[in-house]
């Protein structure tokens, strides 16, 4: 299934194009809020399943094309983001230890913009297009072996960052509100044959930038899943990015649009707005593109 959020906080599936609406299925869903009703589908899901292929069976539908769609995640607890997690197409060698870093768990969806602040030290700004998953149950000291069990679905993620800032941390290049995006819908797992065969792609103003397969990852899902679970406990609805190929990256600005696509998972557009001044400086992620890093 895909599911989605959509219009005023409520809770669909899709259906080719148009849109079923499951809400009044999600017990207590107002009281629970709008993160509270997904995690509750998420980790009673097999409990929900039957309800819902009586309402799809029903017909009452609502074009997918009429609605606003919301980030599938209004806040997650977790939003964890891999680092440096691809080889480039022409390189291979000895895997660096595995990182993690967090995410802002305000996550923008396709019908909101992607806001750039006004920060004098950003060189530029780059979206990355990436693949994500989210958390099924919960995850504590997960092998490697069961991981993927653990997985409720993928959904394409965009990792926004502020390139040109030496932090001791990533909270100011990569966790700022707004920095996390993604859409359009979450696909059940059990429609993903193989997420290390996926096709990952973005556009930036209509023109192709990246297109790469998610088995370039340097260490798959379920390693980063057993690793991650080592030192956190993951929540239904929780949701892992699972790292960025870097060829094919360049700089978005206030007015640009940016389209990230993933075979089976879906396309989203992201408009982007905010008051940073226009700012391309081709920076080159982990070599700084020559250019004298500063601080703030």
């Amino acid at each position: 299934m895909k599911i989605l959020r959509f219009n005023d906080d409520r809770i669909g599936i899709l259906q080719g194009e148009d849109i079923v609406d499951i809400s009044d299925l999600i017990s207590n869903r107002l009281y629970r809020g709008a993160q509270g009703a997904m995690e509750d589908l998420i980790s009673g899901f097999e409990a929900y399943k039957p309800k819902i292929e009586v309402l799809v069976a029903q017909g009452l539908r609502t074009p997918l094309a009429s609605a606003t769609l919301r980030s599938p995640l209004a806040r997650p607890s977790r939003v964890l983001a891999a680092f440096v997690n691809y080889w480039n197409s022409d390189q291979r060698g000895e895997r660096k230890p595995i990182e993690f870093f967090h995410k802002s768990p305000h996550l923008v969806g396709p019908d909101a913009p992607i806001e750039l602040p006004d920060i004098e030290a950003v060189v530029e700004y780059q979206p990355e297009a990436e693949l994500g998953f989210v958390i099924g149950a919960n995850a504590r000291r997960v092998s490697e072996k069961d991981a993927l069990s653990y997985v409720f679905g993928y959904i394409p993620y965009v990792d926004v960052s502020a390139r040109g800032m030496t932090r001791r941390s990533q909270f100011l290049p990569k966790g700022q509100d707004g920095f996390s995006a993604c859409g359009p819908w979450i696909t059940t797992s059990d429609e993903v044959v193989d997420p290390h065969k996926l096709t990952v792609m973005s556009w930036l103003n209509g023109e192709a930038r990246q297109n790469f397969s998610t088995s370039l990852m340097v260490y798959n899902i379920n390693e980063q899943l057993a690793w991650l679970s080592r030192f956190v406990e993951l929540r239904p609805g929780d949701l892992v990015a699972t790292g960025g190929f870097h060829e094919g990256l360049r700089a978005f600005n206030v007015g640009d649009k940016f389209d990230i696509e993933i075979t089976g998972l879906g396309r989203a557009s992201f408009d982007v707005a905010g008051d940073s001044p226009r700012k391309i400086a081709n920076f080159k992620p982990g070599g700084g593109g020559g250019l004298n890093m500063t601080r703030v």
